[in-house]
């Protein structure tokens, strides 16, 4: 079984001081502002059995029942990463399990629901190499348990471990990203059609572009173009937010970081608000090192640092899940670090004021890399990778 320390920021870190060579769809529902008492629950606990441990990178996604779906990075009846199911009572049931072999192996990013069926990716796994693999993107019937590989990556120009999730066009088209592979080594966009089971890659980066884009994408309005992060390459070579045009392949590099004061490290899927602006999160740079929340608008290519963390008064520190915009245009995230205990945070940025919404206790959960779902009424939804009861993470709500 592998080693879950992620090595993924220190690959990036690496890249940031050598030399320069030439150099989400799911679109929450809004709620009201935050206001009153919040109430933090603890939804599940996983134990590492069969039940699946260490919930990763992904957002959950929610049912018109009220049913969460995630994934596990780990763990299960063959250790290899389950999709399960968590009830509004707490609930949870495994809809599948990973075996690491054609299937595929550790589902590091959360799904995409369609009817009863659900869409994913594994960063491993796949036909020939076991848990060596170079991933797979599959779907899963809810009802019947059903898993199906749609594409197998090869490791070579077709992309390589697919970090994130998916978004889905109308048509029921897949986009996503691989974190390696392709043309240059440095990850690719892809598209993958399941009727057909085919694989396009839309952009192969090279480091002058960008480097490893381990986050999902956004698909705008009109669905002709879609929007990511880079976390890594380009001139700044701390990473950059893209556009890409569907149909022409039409690649565009919005904005490259600097890292001071700007941010470096770009994690998790962008949110679009109705005017075309982008709003993420850098894992790391800012006025203090820790990461900021930003704001991209397309037309200009003008970055606007909205926060920047300071890892002091509990404000938390790296957030690596970008965040979650309701129609008022108030943020919603989490921060891996920092915290009253340092085990992380849920926060809410309005109008440029942050506020901490949860601060994790370990018990409770630890170490939030997910981003957020929220619900009708303003419920917030999320995991964490470690802690709760069995030290194996947990999935939580919190009650405005």
């Amino acid at each position: 079984m592998r080693n879950f320390v992620r090595p993924f920021a220190t690959r990036l870190r690496a890249l940031s001081m050598a030399p320069v060579l030439a150099v989400a769809l799911f679109s929450p529902l809004a709620a009201a502002p935050w206001a009153g008492a919040r109430s933090y629950k603890v939804l599940y606990n996983f134990t590492g059995g069969s039940d699946g441990g260490y919930p990763y990178l992904g957002s959950l996604v929610q049912d018109k029942a009220g049913n969460l779906y995630g994934t596990t990075s780990g763990a299960g009846s063959s250790g290899y990463g389950t999709v399960f199911k968590v009830t509004k009572s707490g609930t949870e049931t495994v809809l599948y399990t990973f075996t690491g072999g054609a299937d595929g192996a550790y589902p590091y990013a959360g799904l995409v629901l369609s009817g009863s069926t659900l869409y994913g990716a594994t960063e491993g796994g796949g036909s020939g190499k076991g848990d060596l693999g170079w991933g797979v993107v599959f779907e899963v019937n809810i009802e019947t348990g059903t898993e199906t590989v749609l594409y197998t990556f090869s490791g070579g120009s077709d992309g390589a471990t697919p970090y994130a999730g998916l978004v889905r066009d109308s048509k029921g088209n897949l986009y996503g990203t691989t974190c390696d592979g392709g043309s240059s080594n440095y990850g690719v966009v892809f598209e993958v059609v399941p009727k057909t089971k085919k694989e396009t890659v839309l952009h192969s980066f090279d480091l002058t572009d960008g480097a490893y884009p381990c986050s999902g994408l956004t698909l705008n309005t009109t669905e002709e173009a879609v929007y990511g992060t880079a976390g890594g390459g380009s001139s700044g070579r701390y990473g950059v937010v893209f556009s890409l045009t569907i149909k022409t392949r039409t690649y565009k590099v919005l904005y490259n970081f600097t890292g001071s004061p700007d941010g470096a490290y770009p994690w998790g899927t962008l949110a679009l608000d109705p005017k075309g602006s982008l709003y993420g999160t850098t894992s790391d740079g800012g006025t203090g090192d820790y990461g900021t929340v930003f704001e991209v608008a397309p037309n200009t290519k003008k970055e606007t640092v909205l926060y920047s963390f300071t890892e002091t008064d509990g404000d938390g520190s790296h957030p690596y899940g970008g965040v979650l915009r309701d129609k008022k245009g108030n943020l919603y995230g989490t921060t891996f670090y920092g915290g009253d205990s340092s085990y992380g945070t849920v926060f809410d940025l309005v109008k440029g004021t942050e506020s901490v919404l949860h601060s994790f206790e370990y018990s409770d959960g630890a170490y939030p890399y997910c981003g957020l779902t929220m619900d009708s009424k303003g419920n917030l939804y999320g995991t964490t990778e470690y802690g709760g009861s069995g030290d194996y993470g947990v999935v939580w709500e919190i009650t405005p």
